[in-house]
């Protein structure tokens, strides 16, 4: 196989994390149970055709697949170095496991392909000051979770936007103090929930979040992405598209920049008047609370309204 270069920066207006080298899908599954790099190449070059800015590589075991830790660290390699043989995008790490991280990044040529992206930090990690380690030596870029807020006991799941707001300050001191990154270095996930189901929220909370830390001038430059196949997940699949793009034109008004995503998929934003468009905005709406009411309560009201576009 011949490299491949990325044929533009596309015509998105946001930056596209091809998530397909990923175990939930069955050609990344298919490559791996066959410890096939070929067909990592041919998903790596695949992306980088449709115009995917970076990849990300997620060997992880799924409900349909278990892959064992030792697995990972003595295949991932190979892996690495067969995608930078033809695609020269930037490589994004996906992986709670310090060691994970660790060994992609000893194999991964910063030559070819610039930094990689180490995703990802968040409050729960048990060896948070071990990976900022990482991430100054090999002088990366960061996606942080910023859906989890610091707790005397670790992380804990986060419920409002001012929480977001105030873990994403708390990490960009500690990315600079620790490990000497820049705004610009940085990419916050504010968390995204599928809409279908989405009792707690969660939804509504991210976009918050989003237009708070854009208005804030000290975090000027930071990125803000999100993994959007979370968002139509257990929906028909027919609808699937529609919804992902509806969410898009709302996330980049509040301040999306960048998109882990299906590049296969034709993702951008709809018209305004789009249906999908409208009946996600109200069922965004419907899941804010009334006074004396519940979040449960107001999240069945989301689910509920969604329900339209399955006619």
């Amino acid at each position: 196989m011949q490299p491949m270069k990325n044929p533009s920066a596309n015509q998105r207006s946001f930056r596209l994390i091809g998530e397909l080298v990923n175990n939930s899908f069955a050609r990344a599954r298919k490559a791996w149970k066959n410890r096939a790099v070929e067909g990592y190449q041919r998903l790596a070059i695949l992306q980088a055709d449709l115009g995917a800015n970076f990849l990300t590589i997620n060997l992880d075991g799924t409900q349909k697949l278990r892959v064992k830790p030792e697995e990972m660290i003595e295949f991932v390699p190979q892996v690495v170095s067969a995608i930078q043989e033809v695609c020269s995008l930037p490589l994004a790490f996906d992986n709670p496991w310090i060691e994970f991280h660790r060994v992609c990044l000893e194999h991964y040529d910063r030559e070819k392909s610039g930094p990689a992206i180490f995703n990802s930090l968040a409050a729960s990690r048990e060896d948070l000051d071990g990976m900022l380690e990482l991430i100054k030596r090999y002088d990366t870029h960061v996606i942080v979770m910023a859906s989890e807020k610091f707790v005397e006991t670790g992380g804990a799941q986060c419920f409002s936007p001012d929480d977001v707001y105030q873990t994403t300050k708390q990490f960009v001191e500690i990315l600079a103090d620790k490990a000497g990154r820049t705004t610009d270095q940085i990419i916050v996930d504010p968390g995204l929930a599928p809409i279908a189901a989405d009792t707690y929220g969660l939804v509504n909370m991210g976009l918050d979040a989003m237009r708070m830390i854009r208005e804030d001038p000290h975090l000027a430059g930071i990125h803000i992405s999100v993994g959007l196949t979370n968002f139509s997940f257990g929906v028909p699949q027919h609808i699937r598209e529609g919804l992902e793009n509806a969410y898009i034109t709302l996330a980049l008004e509040a301040g999306l920049d960048t998109i882990l995503g299906n590049p296969e998929k034709d993702l951008g934003p709809l018209e305004e008047d789009d249906r999908f468009v409208e009946v996600v905005q109200q069922s965004l709406q419907e899941g804010r609370t009334d006074d004396g009411e519940s979040q449960e309560e107001a999240g069945f009201r989301q689910s509920a309204r969604i329900m339209d576009l399955y006619r």
